[in-house]
């Protein structure tokens, strides 16, 4: 899997669109999972799929160690420039191939990075890769969309936005199992607008798929939850979190 090239533009407004998701929260929301389904105190966190490296940002200045892996570099650019004490690690790898010199206490997968992964034997080498680099009883916590949201949301339909001096329009293919993503960005700079486009494509992962790739890859299934709750999913959730750890056999 290599889309790194599809977001060398995108980089440069990432940030300026998602300013709404909140990753403070989000953070808070991973240590009270943590604290939930670990039975000792993580230090060093693998962020796969990092992006402009955010959550690896706040992470570690509540006092994690943290590695980000992500195979645009155009994203790590701007992650780096984000942290300038040089406490994290940044590693241009794809997340299906990354290697590490050693083991983490917990890896991350946020914001349906899990559903650009568009080949389910793909998803299995990150699942084969997570355990293998994964301690004893650490953790697996990732998102993904779910078939409500592809269906309902994003389904056929077409957007406009504008937004922090940047107009695009995002339009959506879904054919039950893949969502294909096509955006028009106009960015402003000074007074005229630059046009970026960018193609990108999502897999709706089933449950009964994850669960049978976590299995036969050592994995376990602690818990499925809606997103940022310790509820469980219902039919109207757009985005479930999963909690998966690697057994610890002593």
């Amino acid at each position: 899997m290599d889309f790194s090239s599809s977001y060398n533009d995108f980089a440069i407004v990432y940030d300026r669109l998602t300013s709404d998701v909140e990753y403070e929260k989000r953070c808070d929301y991973l240590e009270q999972i943590f604290a939930k389904h670990m039975s000792f105190n993580p230090s060093l966190v693998a962020d796969l799929g990092c992006g402009t490296g955010s959550v690896c940002s706040i992470l570690s200045s509540r006092g994690y160690d943290c590695i980000g892996i992500d195979s645009s570099d155009a994203m790590l650019d701007v992650a780096v420039k984000k942290n300038d004490d040089g406490k994290i690690l940044y590693l241009n790898q794809d997340m299906c191939e990354f290697e590490l010199y050693g083991t983490v206490d917990v890896f991350l997968c946020m914001l349906d990075s899990l559903n650009y992964v568009t080949s389910k034997e793909e998803v299995g080498e990150i699942f084969s890769l997570v355990h293998n680099y994964l301690n004893p009883g650490g953790l697996f916590v990732f998102d993904v969309n779910t078939l409500f949201k592809y269906e309902t949301v994003l389904s056929d339909n077409t957007f406009v936005f504008e937004e922090n001096d940047v107009f695009y329009t995002w339009e959506n293919c879904f054919d039950g199992e893949f969502c294909d993503f096509r955006l028009n960005f106009f960015v402003k700079d000074g007074k005229n607008y630059r046009r970026m486009e960018e193609e990108h494509s999502q897999r709706y992962h089933s449950h009964d798929e994850i669960s049978s790739l976590l299995a036969s890859n050592g994995l376990t299934l602690e818990a499925v939850y809606s997103e940022l709750s310790f509820e469980n999913p219902d039919d109207g959730d757009q985005r479930v979190f999963y909690v998966v750890k690697k057994p610890d056999y002593k």
